[in-house]
């Protein structure tokens, strides 16, 4: 019998609305990896804390909420289908009403680190992962062989999400959204615990003049250049579901 795979992870940092999720899932179809989808789980913490009626600044509260219930994902969907406890919370955590509520309630020390622990622990059962976030390089698997930091300017990133909510069917006022993403740099680069930042050796790839399709094929390459015989080794090992 072969041995298993050694853990293969690509990291995936940057602000709000640089493709970060898009871009990381359409890059571990094309490696043959799995992808770990941690702005979502994020967003569902800020879901549970609306919820509950929980205050969007009570860390200890909503980290307790958390604790409470299971958090996980579907790999067998394609993006997974993220569950907290047994409802399919995809769709719900991306309302307006959430959108407002992430930062803050990502801001919270103790939401971090549950959020951090339970990170690591779905990479122990599914070691070759490209994930995605704000703080996956620098705080959550800093000994990842690859990370990547997206970068957009801000308007570019406020179209994006305003376009990405009028698909959906939903309003968007796209002064708004500047405002909020702004706002949400500066939050998410300022807070004490996690805060956004760039890793130790990442490669920074501006996204403002790309489209999706570029980015992805732009990654694919680095990332073959970069692990060459590693990747084929953890793509050809069975998956962890």
């Amino acid at each position: 019998m072969s041995s298993p795979a050694q853990p293969l992870i690509i990291t995936i940092d940057g602000p709000a609305g640089t493709g970060k999720s898009s871009v990381a899932h359409l890059l571990a179809l094309r490696l043959g990896l799995e992808f770990l989808d941690t702005g979502a789980m994020y967003r569902a913490a800020a879901l549970l804390a609306i919820e509950e009626s929980i205050p969007i600044d009570e860390g200890e509260s909503i980290a307790a909420a958390l604790a409470s219930t299971t958090l996980a994902f579907d790999w067998k969907s394609s993006p997974p289908r993220l569950l907290l406890g047994r409802r399919d919370v995809s769709a719900l955590i991306r309302s307006s009403e959430v959108t407002e509520a992430v930062s803050p309630v990502s801001a919270c020390a103790e939401v971090r680190r549950e959020m951090v622990r339970r990170q690591r622990e779905i990479a122990a059962a599914h070691p070759r992962l490209v994930t995605e976030g704000r703080d996956q390089g620098s705080e959550v698997f800093p000994d990842a062989p690859l990370h990547i930091y997206l970068e957009a300017d801000a308007r570019v990133r406020a179209q994006r999400r305003a376009a990405q909510l009028k698909s959906s069917g939903q309003a968007a006022d796209e002064a708004g959204i500047l405002r909020a993403i702004q706002h949400r740099d500066h939050v998410d680069s300022t807070r004490a615990v996690g805060p956004l930042r760039i890793p130790t050796g990442a490669v920074r790839v501006d996204t403002s003049h790309l489209d999706l399709e570029a980015v992805v094929s732009k990654l694919e390459q680095l990332a073959r250049e970069r692990l060459g015989s590693r990747l084929a080794a953890a793509a050809s090992a069975p998956a962890h579901h």
